[in-house]
């Protein structure tokens, strides 16, 4: 039987060059002339088995290296050139083979190119879902709650209402509230409406924050309620009364689909107008602008809670008497998002407000405490964020309720004009994060949640990274 030639040029070259040896220092130690050595490496000459033993006895090479075939790699590659979108290509193995041996580098580098393609192909149903709950219109958008278009009508514009604003000084005026006003309101309902306000214990009314009897005029508020919020809840009464007009007409332009919608978005409305009540803009303001946005100042000033004041900061964007632009997200302690608003709209597309490194998610280990943070996105683009656990309705023993947080943002600009800019720890301190896990390509994270869509993950089995979703 005829000896099987092996021409193994490109792999004699590669062990050369691991070894950093010319041509003329291999060819001298291995007997052979540095012309004839470059023929073999250019597949020219064959191995004979006498030069075999020399490179086996003088660099400890493996016998089998040289005699391969490509092994795994040009598998791997078979593989590669089979996909439809490259069949026909290739005609046989030959030069799959000769392209595993003469550059496997480069045939692993196909390899990582090709298993990213596939993945991100994979991952664009998870894409077009992503964009679905972002508000994009795709093919497989559903149909979306009530409360969701609400929501979202509500979250992209800014959160002012000029006529709701307007009216709501000017009832406050007359009414003349001084530091009582639920005592000057629960008058008014009385003396204009014939409506008493009652307190209710919880085992009169176990499942509801009020209820408004219209058959003996009565308004009932739960004792769960904390001071602040019974007052909220006597101030949307009264907004819904005397500022009817304004509400109706500012819900006119929000263009709600269905009557459900509408009736969500009203309750809205006289939430905000009941805060416009409790703060009046102007009163609000200046002392916003004297205090330097100090949350805690604020709320006892004007007999609120921290969730109110917050939600009052993000509404200071009148054209002639502006404040600080505040964007507001409230989530609970299992992450579901309550609410977005912001005096610009909310930042979603800067800001995101999904990312786990967020202050809003330390905030539950540390109740009441108010945490400042220097927080910076991937473009770039930074903000002070303030977050604080809230408090909510009294829970009974043994009860187990919803607790929330609430971060307030604002471009980090605006960080200086408020007492928190000079607690911010220094750019080591920077919380780098980032709009979402699925959105974001931050390296080596510890607290990536989610793989993004947007990077192919596990390209390299020999390299490990920090995070639990390794990419490159």
């Amino acid at each position: 039987m005829a000896e099987r030639k092996i021409f193994a040029g490109p792999r004699v070259r590669r062990v050369r060059l691991g070894l950093g040896l010319t041509q003329t220092a291999m060819a001298e130690a291995l007997g052979i002339s540095p012309s004839y050595l470059n023929l073999i490496e250019r597949n020219q000459r064959p191995l004979t088995v006498q030069l075999l033993l020399k490179l086996a006895s003088v660099y400890k090479v493996d016998l089998d290296a040289l005699q391969g075939e490509g092994g795994g790699l040009a598998s791997q590659l078979r593989e590669v050139f089979a996909d439809p979108l490259l069949a026909g290509e290739i005609p046989g193995d030959q030069e799959i083979i000769e392209v595993a041996e003469a550059a496997p580098n480069a045939a692993l580098g196909m390899m990582k190119l090709y298993r990213a393609y596939r993945e991100q192909a994979a991952r664009l149903s998870d894409l077009s879902d992503l964009l679905a709950r972002e508000g994009h219109e795709t093919s497989i958008a559903g149909t979306r709650l009530p409360i969701d278009e609400v929501r979202e009508a509500l979250e992209r514009r800014p959160n002012f209402f000029a006529r709701i604003e307007d009216a709501a000084e000017a009832f406050s005026a007359r009414l003349g509230t001084g530091d009582e006003l639920p005592g000057a309101l629960k008058a008014w309902l009385k003396s204009e409406h014939g409506i008493v306000v009652r307190t209710l214990p919880v085992h009169a009314m176990p499942n509801l924050r009020r209820r408004y009897d219209r058959h003996s005029m009565r308004l009932f508020l739960s004792e769960r309620l904390s001071p602040f919020d019974r007052t909220r809840e006597l101030a949307m009464e009264a907004a819904l009364l005397a500022l009817g007009q304004e509400i109706a007409a500012e819900l006119d332009e929000l263009s709600f689909s269905t009557n459900e919608a509408r009736r969500i978005g009203r309750f809205e409305l006289a939430r905000y107008a009941a805060h416009a009540l409790m703060m009046p803009y102007g009163a609000f303001l200046a002392a916003a602008h004297r205090a330097r946005y100090d949350l805690e100042v604020l709320r006892s000033r004007f007999e609120v809670s921290f969730e109110q004041t917050a939600n009052r900061l993000t509404t200071l964007v009148r054209t002639d008497a502006g404040g600080i632009p505040f964007f507001l997200l409230e989530l609970d302690h299992a992450g579901n998002v309550i609410r977005r608003a912001g005096a610009q709209g909310f930042p979603q597309a800067r800001f995101g407000g999904l990312c786990p490194k967020l202050g809003i998610h330390s905030a539950f280990a540390q109740p009441g405490q108010i945490l400042a943070d220097r927080v910076e996105m991937p473009d770039g683009s930074a903000f002070l964020t303030l977050s604080r656990t809230l408090e909510g309705p009294q829970a009974g023993f043994g009860e187990r309720i919803r607790r929330t947080a609430v971060l307030l943002g604002c471009d980090l600009s605006s960080a200086g004009d408020t007492v928190y800019g000079e607690a911010l720890p220094g750019a080591t301190g920077t919380v780098l994060a980032g709009t979402a896990c699925r959105l974001c390509e931050r390296q080596g994270c510890l607290s990536r949640a989610e793989p993004p869509v947007t990077r192919p993950l596990g390209l390299d089995e020999m390299v490990t990274g920090l995070s639990a979703f390794d990419f490159q």
